[in-house]
């Protein structure tokens, strides 16, 4: 993918969890969420039977799972679920 990353932004529960998170968890969310950001469709799709549900991407990280929505008008990506089996 070329052009600028995209923005991150995250819903209020998700933001939530981030701040509840170890040091080294919080930066395995950026570090994934800085891979998405610059391409926002290299993560499985959330729900594959779904034709509609491109935009909604799934990442995982060993026990740390992310949500996250592609809003491709306004170039961002909105974090809606961040979990964690620690």
């Amino acid at each position: 993918m070329t052009g600028q990353p995209y923005a991150v932004r995250f819903s209020a529960s998700a933001a939530k969890v981030l701040d509840g998170l170890p040091e080294q968890v919080e930066d395995t969310v950026w570090d994934v969420l800085d891979a998405a950001a610059g391409d926002p469709w290299g993560f499985r799709q959330f729900n594959a039977d779904d034709p509609e549900g491109e935009d909604v991407r799934h990442a995982f990280v060993g026990q740390l799972s992310l949500t996250y929505w592609v809003n491709r008008p306004m170039r961002s990506l909105s974090v809606l679920t961040i979990t964690w089996l620690g």
